[in-house]
């Protein structure tokens, strides 16, 4: 029965959205970071926006990336994130194993939360981004 199943909480992971350099200009990239003191393992990531854009409701397509561990303290880079997508809502969710155990969550960039008033340092990466923990 679904009271019987155990769903640990998902502490110490984080999905950002940062610049490549911290360059005006640079490209944005989606990040994974493993901010606990041990691996995780059979990290999935799926990824696909939706939205209102000019008017018309649009949806991407749904992305899968998949990354065998994640090492503690440490970060893979996921996809690039394009400047059009800022426009609409995108979101991430991520399952991976820690101890044996299965845990998910789903981090939502809302429309417009993507910006430069909402920059900040992100450890790890060492350059200013948009980050859910």
């Amino acid at each position: 029965m679904k009271k019987d199943i155990e769903f640990p909480v998902v502490e110490d992971i984080a999905v950002v959205v940062a610049r490549e350099e911290d360059v005006q200009d640079a490209p944005w990239n989606v990040y994974l970071l493993n901010l606990k003191s041990k691996e995780v393992t059979g990290v999935l990531i799926t990824s696909k926006g939706y939205g209102q854009h000019e008017g018309r409701n649009v949806k991407t397509s749904t992305l899968r990336h998949f990354f065998e561990k994640i090492g503690s303290k440490s970060y893979v880079k996921v996809e690039h994130f394009p400047d059009h997508l800022f426009s609409i809502s995108n979101e991430f969710w991520v399952s991976f194993y820690e101890d044996g155990l299965l845990h998910d969550k789903k981090y939502i960039f809302v429309t417009g939360s993507v910006s430069d008033e909402n920059l900040i340092h992100i450890p790890l990466l060492n350059r200013k981004g948009v980050m859910i923990k």
